[in-house]
């Protein structure tokens, strides 16, 4: 495999970077640059893409990924819930803006009978719209309400229909100016499921993380700019049992590292360890577990969708209205 094209099996933009990184043996990447800051608990790590070569290297559009990781989400109390709202909602305010005339659509893709895919349909629920009463009870409403509309336009298994052929009839109809699109995504660890908001002004490729890539939804398909927020929800099986081998190479690195004059060969053993490159041994993996369609979710994944979905529409409903 040409190692410079990596097929990546995560949507998470900082994660493929410290994977082309790390198969590389570089400290940074041309055409991308990385920033980081900590505050309220979340570690914030914006990509940016900026150029052709930064493109290539990560599989990622030119523009702006913003990566949220909240470390300590499921001890989150009422202030501690409303800091990562405002967080949130400030990063969607950089995306969309603060010209309360653009009116916004409000995608949940997903299936909402699927607990791991149902974060978008469970984000629309609790979105302030506001188009109705704009188009039919303008007094009951503040004059500065910016138009707001949403849709869950399902999947394709249960409708038979392409989710970017729906909203694309949507926004012909309704001519929204801007798009917010949310989706669960797929993450190569199994520590980021449930803890981590990513936010994007590129648009989205439903499915791209879990190898069932559909149409993008983007200013190119769309006409439209689409922010694009995603939490993710799943690991494939293979991924985590190539994230415990990583473990486990770096642990024996070390030990060879520590090991005294006794005779080994540490050139020889670090070699052999290094067999083992990390964009061919994912499919050494799969194809011996032959799991490579097994999807891994917590447990617990009825909780963790119902907690980011929540903090997720509030950042949506302050950013949108600009309060």
């Amino acid at each position: 495999m040409n190692k410079k094209y990596l097929d990546f099996r995560t949507d998470m933009a900082d994660e493929r970077v410290d994977t082309y990184k790390r198969v590389h043996n570089l400290s940074e990447v041309d055409g991308i640059e990385v920033v980081s800051n900590t505050q309220d608990g979340v570690i914030t790590t914006t990509v940016n893409v900026l150029n052709e070569n930064g493109e290539k290297a990560v599989s990622k559009k030119i523009g702006k990924y913003v990566t949220m990781e909240i470390t300590e989400i499921n001890y989150l109390d009422e202030k501690g819930k409303e800091a990562v709202g405002n967080l949130v909602a400030k990063e969607i305010k950089e995306m969309i803006g603060t010209d309360i005339s653009k009116s916004v659509l409000v995608v949940g893709l997903g299936n909402i009978a699927v607990t791991p895919d149902a974060l978008g349909p469970k984000v629309v629920k609790s979105i302030d719209i506001t188009r109705h009463l704009l188009n039919y009870a303008k007094e009951l409403v503040d004059e500065n309400t910016r138009c707001v509309s949403a849709i869950s336009p399902g999947v394709l298994g249960t409708t038979g229909i392409e989710t970017s052929e729906i909203v694309n009839s949507v926004v012909q109809k309704t001519t929204p100016d801007m798009i917010i699109v949310i989706d669960s995504l797929a993450s190569q660890s199994i520590h980021r499921i449930g803890n981590t908001i990513q936010l994007s002004n590129t648009g989205i490729t439903p499915g791209e993380g879990v190898r069932n890539k559909r149409e993008a939804l983007n200013k190119e398909s769309l006409g439209i700019p689409v922010i694009a927020i995603g939490v993710p929800t799943v690991v494939d099986m293979a991924t985590i049992t190539n994230e415990a081998i990583d473990k486990m190479i770096d642990s024996a690195k070390n030990q060879v590292n520590d090991f005294g004059d006794n005779g080994v060969n540490k050139q020889d053993m670090l070699k052999m360890l290094e067999t083992f490159e990390q964009d061919t041994r994912y499919d050494m993996i799969a194809n011996v577990l032959n799991t490579q369609n097994y999807i891994v979710t917590p447990k617990e994944i009825d909780d963790v969708i119902q907690l980011v979905s929540d903090l997720i529409s509030s950042g949506i409903n302050i950013a949108v209205q600009n309060v």
